[in-house]
């Protein structure tokens, strides 16, 4: 297991944290592996009845790590398609485990960060905490996401944040229905322990199993087919020239000419 994911098992409780908190938590290919390995991990372990996601440091994850991807724009189709389906495989072992997932989000959940709590069962805020698909102020395309968004909150609330690129408060989020609740950063940890514990105490884990199980079943083949062309579409994108120029501006901090 890499460093970069820490893993703890309390009780029925099984904690997976992102540990780059350096890098604000950004997604590199390291940090994606090793949550998956985690939360495999988590699945087969019998004891464990709850997961709780939580994050290092003041930012839940700031998304796509931006120096991998500027690597990435020098990489073949081929090669962008591999490394798209690695996310894209993380975010579907997530949102179909059969145990229920409950993400911590203590700090900014952005891009590909969002869409990591988007697909979890249940999601606790900080108030602070902003929320949002940027992909589009850098050139990039919000592929992967969509498709999950979609199924959350509908097609004119997705539209509107993913073309928008908006952060929006923890407020919002919860408004539309990205997140569960929104509860002072004193009280978070608090509040999640306690909704998991009652999870863990009045509710029968093989009835939440299988009812997860078949609300991920009533749009499965259609939910494959466009994560399949999501990944094309994101690993396309990455050649395109907008994209070298906003992660480029991005790096160097300046505002691109669009």
């Amino acid at each position: 297991m890499t460093d970069a994911v820490l893993t703890r098992v309390e009780g029925r409780i099984g904690f997976i944290k992102l540990n780059r908190p350096e890098k604000r938590n950004a997604l590199s290919p390291e940090l994606i592996t090793g949550l998956h390995e985690a939360f495999v991990g988590m699945n087969q372990n019998e004891s464990v009845k709850v997961i709780i996601l939580e994050a290092e440091g003041k930012a839940f994850c700031a998304g796509a790590d931006l120096a991998y991807l500027q690597q990435l724009q020098n990489y073949s189709y081929v090669e962008n398609l591999e490394d798209s389906t690695h996310l894209k495989n993380l975010f579907t072992l997530i949102y179909t485990l059969p145990k229920v997932v409950i993400a911590q989000v203590q700090g900014h959940a952005l891009a590909g960060g969002c869409g990591l709590a988007t697909v979890c069962d249940f999601a606790f805020s900080v108030p602070n905490a902003l929320f949002g698909y940027t992909e589009v102020r850098i050139g990039f395309v919000p592929a992967l996401v969509a498709v999950f968004l979609m199924e959350q909150i509908g097609g004119a609330k997705t539209q509107e944040l993913l073309l928008s690129g908006e952060l929006i408060s923890a407020a919002k989020a919860a408004e539309l229905g990205m997140i569960t609740e929104v509860c002072h950063d004193e009280f978070l940890q608090k509040t999640v322990l306690d909704f998991a514990n009652k999870l863990i105490s009045q509710n029968s884990g093989f009835s939440m199993a299988t009812t997860k199980t078949l609300l991920r079943s009533l749009r499965q083949d259609q939910r494959e087919k466009a994560l399949a062309h999501a990944a094309e579409i994101n690993a396309k994108a990455r050649s395109h020239e907008d994209c070298v120029k906003g992660i480029s501006s991005f790096l160097n901090k300046t505002n691109p000419d669009w």
